[in-house]
């Protein structure tokens, strides 16, 4: 196994047996608080879609299904015609002007750097790496090493073998990349690898010894007028480059609209017309039906389309034939740019449909779609248990007294819950009874963010070792006490109240929605979804209170299982024939199978708790 698939094994084993705490990164809290006070600059003008020729029922339609897909988790969404926002929506509890992780995407303001440094004369394209950073190579990798350009680096053909899961094997990335074995010919094969984007950054460092942040600041971001963002660092202190971008989705939109045109803003050329041209263009044929990729940038279905493309929903496309900019930002099931999300827009904007220069108004329709969005924003019309998503309840066509159920792996736990609201009388003497019960975990290895932020940020829980509730002046409150933390998290029950965690010196926005039920057995349950605002994850929660003073919890995230799954599949593959971790696991019958399902049960954990002062729960 190689180191970085060692470190990720490593991961993956505690995870299993429940050991939290260091990585081989070292931590250091780094994420600022989101600046609500900063004035927003340079806001797009706007105006009715039919003013710019697209019919207001063509985005209620379009936001309609979106909101309905099971597949699709939308948090943002903004279409701009001619530099005006036409349409623009905000899912509760995402709330406008708020910014928003964008993972992948950032790379093409990556490549948008790397065509600056060219422009400038500080770099060519046709520079080998390894001369760029030859303190960094070892004496054999400079005899044994084939030519990687940076041209290379910006479509994705390195080869290079050191990739996403790297970041977690240690402090020195761009070495280890650096010193990395290569597969095939450099220029040849499309192997999407995140570290590629990095090492753009590093080079922008290293030519300019300013930060990608730095650099792009006078350059790019303040021209634009975009001054709510952040960009995380490796422990190096270089710009990840490919991921770890938090900025709005209004500025997603500059950057889109700035391609479009060509480069320029305000009369002032932030990127020189020719890398926009090269850039966007399609330089490497790519895998899984996808449409091509160019300097860091994906080519769109719809000709001469191209698209900035993060996992999960984060996108910008830029349609130059139609002049229009979309942006979404979302949580959806799916990773990349074959999803669900993207077809469904596609399906709206064709290769043969054209908009009109305008038409005439529409002001019913226009209302409409106004307070359509108005709906999905302020979330109370959602009518919808937290576990489960608006959408989904749409699908199956459920009511809010219909059956559903809960599983676990293995469905060791599964039960029927009937009835999933109760009488607000009997929210409000639930909350009386739990009112000051604080309960104590006896298996202290979960966490309040989800795993995709523990390992996105290397910021690992301590584990939660406490549940308390509290309801006090009609506010009722659940605390989890991790470390030396306790979490106060207040809970709506028609619509999620806004709160925040502290992780390690890091404050991340949380909106917490609740509903209290009663399963078959009349078991009492407080269902809890935990919303990350400034991300693209939830958690999930629900707290069964057992007569004997116990309560049982059942973890759950979203996006989840199937996706931490199919992302570790190959590591859980080697690890399965693993003569070591078979001795650490003590077996050795260790198959993939069983594997995944302990993999399973570490995502979807169930652990329990004693009331710190024995004292029944009442079931009636």
């Amino acid at each position: 196994m190689a180191k970085e698939q060692i470190a990720v094994a490593e991961l993956v084993l505690n995870m299993i047996l429940g050991k939290t705490g260091n990585t081989r990164v070292d931590y250091f809290p780094q994420k600022p608080d989101f600046p609500t006070d900063a004035p927003y600059e340079q806001s797009f003008e706007r105006a009715t879609p039919e003013s710019q020729g697209i019919s207001s029922d063509l985005f209620a339609a379009l936001l309609r299904e979106l909101d309905a897909s099971k597949d699709t988790e939308m948090h943002h969404f903004m279409a701009l015609r001619h530099g005006k926002v036409i349409c623009e929506c905000n899912f509760a509890p995402y709330s406008k002007g708020m910014w928003h992780v964008t993972h992948s995407m950032c790379k093409s303001i990556t490549g948008m750097a790397i065509g600056m440094l060219v422009e400038e004369g500080k770099l060519k394209l046709d520079e080998n790496i390894y001369d760029i950073f030859s303190e960094h190579v070892n004496v054999l990798s400079k005899i044994f090493r084939p030519v990687i350009t940076v041209e290379n680096l910006l479509t994705m053909t390195s080869g290079v073998t050191f990739n996403e899961s790297g970041i977690v094997s240690g402090n020195d990335w761009l070495g280890s990349f650096l010193n990395s074995p290569v597969n095939g010919k450099p220029g040849t094969e499309f192997q999407y690898n995140s570290l590629n984007t990095y090492v753009l950054s590093a080079i922008v460092t290293k030519r300019t010894g300013e930060t990608l942040t730095e650099y792009l600041t006078p350059r790019l971001f303040k021209p634009l007028g975009i001054t709510k963002y952040y960009w995380e660092t490796c422990p190096k202190g270089i710009t990840k480059g490919g991921w770890g971008l938090f900025i709005c989705a209004e500025d997603m939109a500059k950057l889109g609209q700035l391609y479009l045109q060509k480069g320029n803003w305000k009369g002032q050329q932030l990127v020189s017309e020719y890398w926009v041209e090269i850039s966007t263009a399609r330089h490497q044929k790519t895998q899984n039906d996808t449409y091509g990729y160019g300097y860091q940038i994906w080519m769109e279905q719809r000709p001469g389309s191209f698209e900035y493309n993060g996992m999960l929903g984060q996108n910008v496309m830029i349609y130059p034939d139609m002049d229009m900019v979309l942006v979404t930002n979302a949580g959806n099931k799916e990773l990349f740019q074959d999803c669900i999300m993207l077809n469904i827009i596609r399906k709206y904007f064709p290769a043969d449909y054209h908009p009109a220069e305008v038409l005439p108004a529409n002001p019913l329709s226009y209302e409409l779609l106004k307070r359509l969005c108005g709906e999905l924003e302020n979330g109370e019309n959602m009518n919808r248990m937290p576990s489960e998503s608006r959408a989904s309840f749409m699908h199956r066509g459920w009511k809010r007294n219909a059956v559903s159920r809960i599983k676990d792996p293995g469905n060791k736990y599964s039960c029927r819950i009937f009835r999933p609201a109760v009488s607000p009388s009997g929210y409000h003497s639930f909350m009386q009874v739990v009112n000051g019960r604080t309960y104590v975990m006896e298996q202290q290895h979960i966490g309040i963010a989800p795993l995709f932020v523990q390992v996105f940020h290397n910021n690992m829980t301590d584990g939660i070792s406490k549940v308390s509730f509290a309801y006090e002046a009609g506010i009722f409150c659940v605390s989890f006490t991790e470390g030396e933390v306790t979490h106060k998290l207040p809970v709506g029950f028609r619509k999620a109240e806004n709160g925040c965690v502290d992780l390690h010196g890091e404050h991340y926005l949380v909106a917490t929605l609740g509903e209290f039920t009663k399963d078959e057995n009349h078991v009492p349950v407080l269902k809890l979804e935990i919303t990350f605002i400034e991300e693209c994850v939830k958690r999930k929660a629900h707290i069964f209170f057992h007569e004997d003073s116990e309560i049982e919890i059942r973890w759950n995230e979203t996006p989840g299982r199937k996706m931490i799954l199919e992302g570790l599949s190959s590591i859980t593959e080697e690890l399965s024939g693993n003569f070591l971790y078979h001795s650490l696991l003590g077996d050795k019958n260790i198959t993939t199978e069983l594997l995944h399902r302990l993999m399973e049960q570490t995502i979807e954990p169930v652990v329990q708790g004693k009331l710190e002062e024995k004292n029944a729960f009442p079931t009636e």
